[in-house]
């Protein structure tokens, strides 16, 4: 379905209220369904894959569409079960004693203490949000946050494999990992046929929605046609039914427990939290720490989710964080008591919500409605999932937040990055989620230091005001502007920007170095004031240099490394050559009479001067080729004119 944002005029804004819902009801409803489509699945998958009942993923993504919509004022996010919180999961109900299976006892204890833990992480970020802890969000290094996610990704791309061919999957990554040879060699081939199928099918079809300008084949939900494929392959190969096939001469079993157990009646499937696992001494210590990951990770996760949504929000409505960590806090200790998953804005949802064609948060409402009807009314259909097809669903969830695109696109911000981002995707899979993004904040300011941050600056900003005129404020900055500073720094800006209601200069000249969480925050308050109708300039970056061409690289004072090109011409190209740099976006240019002599000239034995002119521009890279290109390529082709590049190293000043 194609997304009609545009026939709503920007001016009118649409809003959450009842209103809103009677107005916007027929694009919320569509939109609620559509999600409701790609949610059911990976609810399934996630909760499945987190150790806990498949019901329990369904729980999570119905109270927080029901709960979340009346307190959070973040329009277009879904709430729901995430892939990036599975690990955490999995990893506390594997403290807590969880067998996979061996002992269905055990398993459950283990379920019911991780419920517990659950409920407490909740009350702690409802907490969160009264004492407006949002802010944090701004602290973790994007870098570190994006390590930590293709970690999350590699887990479970791993976890996921053995699945997919009919293995089970136990113990850490690296064992698995070490592991995965042998269980893909003894696959079941019935059940591998159903998952490589769903795995063809994701990649495939994820690849021609991509490239397809058909509006019908880039709405249809790959988890969709999974779904259409495997289910008619579980009744061919009769996986509800108890029995053994011969494949090469070596004999399989299939049954149901190939295919997702879901409940006949929701009443009966909702479980209570054992409060026990902070009673015991052996186990009191444990759950604290798994209150932290949850609690902590969570509210990082979700935080981001939203910002990021509000940034593509087609009507720029701003998502008040410490609101929806306390909307999220209620929905989450609510779902814990009932049997639920943790649950965060989930971001794919979210921007499917907004694909298809969402105005308001009852969209969110309206995709949970499906889903507890669908669970309710059809749980036979459910029972007809193979687990292979969902186990295909996370690993493709698992490769989206660890793709080679990821490490690319880090690289082109700066090599360093590249190594913050390694850094902590290593320590997370070596050890564990805090450690690992400890390790990769401390990787992150030892580069900082390296690279010359004023130690008194770590963690306090060093701005003044030099310059007030009307609803104009100039700030100056000194030191450094790095993440580990920016809560404060950010502060000072919205107070006087946006609460002050005016345009704000920041002025980065007197900085040693700013570096790429900034930048990029920077850039997102400029679209907040620009939203609020302020305007905020960023400027003193000349003086800079940029660790790559990227616009969001770490700034370091001192010589920057740029082109110089010289260009010698005949008079007669002087206006048009200026005019060309002038656009080109250099920040100056000389140009000077010469006189010389070409190779036409120096044919002669007495070769006659004749007189030029003499461009040259310091330019960034892609400017300085631009300005070639103009030379070599769009002037006259009888034109006498010569172009020369080299690298040198400039501290820039005044204009330039």
């Amino acid at each position: 379905m194609q997304s009609d944002h545009d026939s709503v005029p920007v001016s009118e804004v649409p809003r959450g209220d009842w209103s809103g819902f009677r107005k916007y009801f027929r694009n919320d409803v569509i939109s609620g369904f559509l999600v409701f489509l790609i949610a059911m699945p990976l609810c399934l998958g996630i909760a499945l894959a987190s150790g806990f009942p498949a019901i329990a993923g369904v729980f999570t993504a119905v109270v927080g569409a029901t709960l979340t919509v009346f307190i959070s004022n973040s329009e277009l996010t879904i709430k729901g079960p995430a892939a990036g919180l599975i690990v955490i999961v999995f990893g506390a109900v594997t403290q807590f004693g969880f067998t996979g299976g061996v002992d269905a006892a055990a398993d459950f204890q283990a379920y019911r203490m991780a419920l517990a833990v659950g409920v407490v992480a909740g009350l702690v970020q409802i907490v969160f949000g009264l004492v407006r802890a949002g802010v944090l969000g701004d602290f973790f290094p994007v870098s570190v946050v994006h390590g930590m996610l293709a970690a999350i990704g590699v887990i479970i791309m791993v976890k996921q494999l053995p699945i997919v061919v009919g293995q089970s999957a136990k113990g850490e990554p690296i064992e698995i990992l070490r592991e995965l040879p042998e269980k893909l060699y003894h696959a079941n081939p019935e059940i591998a046929v159903i998952g490589l199928v769903s795995l063809l099918i994701l990649f495939g079809f994820g690849y021609w929605k991509s490239v397809t300008k058909n509006p019908w084949v880039r709405s249809l939900p790959s988890q969709l046609v999974v779904l259409f494929a495997a289910i008619p392959m579980g009744l061919m190969f009769d996986l509800g039914h108890e029995h053994t096939y011969t494949f090469a001469g070596q004999e399989y079993r299939l049954g149901e427990q190939f295919l997702v157990n879901v409940p006949n009646n929701l009443l009966q499937a909702i479980t209570t939290p054992d409060w026990n696992v902070f009673l015991d001494p052996k186990t009191q210590w444990l759950a604290l720490k798994w209150v932290v990951m949850f609690a902590l990770i969570g509210s990082l996760e979700s935080m981001l989710s939203a910002k990021a949504i509000a940034m593509i929000d087609p009507w720029k409505r701003k998502t008040n964080l410490n609101r929806d960590l306390i909307g999220v806090g209620i929905a989450n200790t609510v779902a814990s008591m009932i049997g639920g998953l943790p649950m965060i804005s989930e971001i794919v949802r979210s921007k499917a919500n907004i694909d298809n064609g969402a105005r308001t948060r009852f969209a969110n409402f309206w995709h949970g409605m499906f889903l507890l009807g669908f669970v309710a009314f059809l749980p036979a259909l459910i029972h007809r999932v193979p687990l292979a097809a969902l186990a295909a669903m996370l690993v493709y969830t698992g490769f989206r937040l660890a793709s080679p695109s990821e490490f690319f696109n880090v690289y082109k911000i700066g090599r360093e990055q590249l190594v913050i981002f390694v850094a902590t995707m290593l320590a997370v899979l070596l050890t564990d989620i805090l450690i690992g993004i400890g390790i990769g904040i401390a990787v992150k300011l030892t580069i900082h230091l390296m690279n010359g941050l004023p130690l008194k600056s770590i963690f306090k900003p060093y701005l003044e005001i030099i310059e007030e005129e009307g609803n104009r404020v100039v700030i100056s900055a000194r030191g450094s502007a790095v993440f580990s500073n920016f809560i404060p720094f950010r502060r000072q800006i919205e107070q006087l920007g946006l609460e002050g209601n005016n345009d704000v200069v920041v002025d980065f000249s007197q900085t040693s170095l700013v570096d790429h969480s900034v930048m990029e925050q920077m850039h997102e308050l400029e679209d907040e004031f620009e939203r609020a109708g302020r305007t905020l300039e960023i400027r003193g970056l000349e003086g800079h240099r940029q660790f790559s061409d990227h616009p969001l690289a770490v700034r370091k004072r001192g010589t920057t490394r740029v082109r110089r090109v010289t260009i010698i011409a005949t008079p007669d190209l002087e206006e048009t050559i200026a005019e060309r740099i002038a656009s080109s976006g250099a920040t100056g240019f000389t140009v000077m009479p010469c006189r010389g002599a070409g190779r036409s000239d120096l044919a002669n034995k007495k070769p006659s001067l004749s007189n030029h002119i003499r461009f040259e521009v310091i330019a960034r890279s892609k400017i300085a080729s631009e300005i070639v290109d103009f030379v070599s390529y769009e002037l006259p082709v009888d034109a006498r004119v010569s172009v020369c590049v080299e690298t040198v190293e400039v501290n820039f000043a005044g204009d330039y």
